[in-house]
């Protein structure tokens, strides 16, 4: 039987902290409405303590989510996790996430601490959200530079003190995919107790690793993955939700599995590029505009003859109606037949050759050879041939 990977969405608070992103609540609701239905089973809804409009969409999202667990972000401050719990006084299932730097860059730089003081503050604030919300989520900021042995230890102590999920960030996005999996093995070989916690992997994208550090989490054993639509966040982003969902069901399938809904990947997109501002790239996996758009011809051919040929995912399974044949000067014969016919133009051999050259012409000339220019070519073709 396969193992449930719960998927932990932070688009609403991590994503927004991308500059000139920031939705009022009305936008949130529709967002986190959706993310509800999409299958989504933590949404950090947002950091409650950073301005009242947060607290407000925060408080509104929690009233409005019938399924997920609703998340509040704090800092291991007492003021902020009251703020977080009051925030989610409506919540179904709410989850204070509160916790604090671990690696000694932290520590020395952010905090000028010590180690034995932040391991006490780490307790403190696991202690106190546990007084308001039975389901406390501890984070280790920068724990991808953390020393594991450490790591260990406050992870242990802040599971003694009531912590239910334990997330281990490669906030800086540093790691690499075998010392970020070999981090979470050492957690689980070393850590008292963590057995009955869920262990969540939240990276960053800095080296353009994020989403292959979080698979390997989760084939050493993590349970949760903190993500985000279309991978926005702070400066390169956080893991991308629909490329780890796609992944887990395509190359870990019967191992891993997840509640995502699929085919509302594609919408989701959309919704958050359109409502952040922030356009999706073309190539972007899974979601992009080109994900199963072909302009090769050898690619052509082979797609239309059979789609898995280089497609390894149906794009009806995450939402894109068909896969596209753009035609440019780079495609062949087989491809403005595919066209033509779609069109309600059935070509002939010969026809196809006659018509071919002029075709090239035409996208020699443009980028992209649309449908209005392809039926004027056969039809000024076939024309020539009649007379």
């Amino acid at each position: 039987m396969s193992k449930k990977i719960y998927i932990f969405d932070t688009t609403l608070r991590d994503g927004e902290q991308v500059p000139g992103c920031k939705l009022v609540t009305s936008e949130k609701l529709i967002i986190a409405e959706q993310l509800d239905i999409m299958g989504v089973d933590v949404i950090e809804a947002g950091f409650p303590i950073s301005s009242p409009g947060d607290f407000k969409s925060v408080q509104e999202i929690s009233k409005l989510v019938k399924n997920a667990t609703v998340c509040g972000l704090s800092r291991s401050v007492e003021k902020d996790i009251k703020a977080a719990a009051e925030s989610l006084t409506y919540a179904k299932y709410p989850r204070i996430h509160t916790g604090i730097g671990t690696s000694d860059s932290h520590i020395k730089s952010k905090f000028n601490s010590t180690r034995e003081k932040i391991l006490e503050r780490a307790v403190a604030a696991v202690k106190y959200a546990k007084s308001f919300v039975e389901d406390v989520e501890f984070y280790a900021e920068d724990a991808g530079r953390t020393d594991n042995e450490y790591l260990a230890r406050i992870v242990e102590a802040a599971i003694k003190a009531g912590a239910t999920v334990v997330n281990i960030p490669d906030t800086t996005g540093y790691c690499l995919p075998h010392e970020y999996g070999a981090k979470i093995q050492y957690l689980i070989e070393n850590v008292k107790g963590i057995h009955k916690v869920r262990i969540s992997a939240h990276c960053h994208n800095d080296l353009g690793l994020a989403t292959a550090n979080s698979v390997a989490a989760v084939e050493h054993g993590a349970t949760q993955v903190e993500c985000t639509l279309n991978g926005i966040g702070e400066r390169a982003g956080n893991t991308s939700l629909e490329e780890v969902v796609m992944i887990l069901q395509h190359r870990k399938k019967g191992v891993f599995h997840t509640d995502i809904k699929t085919q509302m990947l594609k919408g989701m997109s959309n919704l958050v590029a359109t409502k952040m501002g922030v356009l999706v790239q073309a190539n972007k996996a899974i979601v992009g505009d080109n994900a199963f758009a072909h302009s090769s011809g050898i690619h052509q051919d082979g797609v239309i003859k059979s789609r898995e040929t280089y497609e390894i995912i149906n794009p009806k399974d995450v939402g894109v109606d068909f896969s596209s044949i753009v035609l440019t000067a780079r495609s062949g014969r087989s491809a403005i037949a595919y066209r033509a016919k779609n069109l309600g133009r059935s070509l002939s051999k010969v026809e196809l050759d006659a018509i071919y050259p002029h075709f090239l012409a035409v996208a020699d000339s443009k980028k992209e050879v649309d449908n209005k220019d392809l039926l004027r070519i056969i039809e000024e073709v076939l024309i020539a041939q009649a007379a």
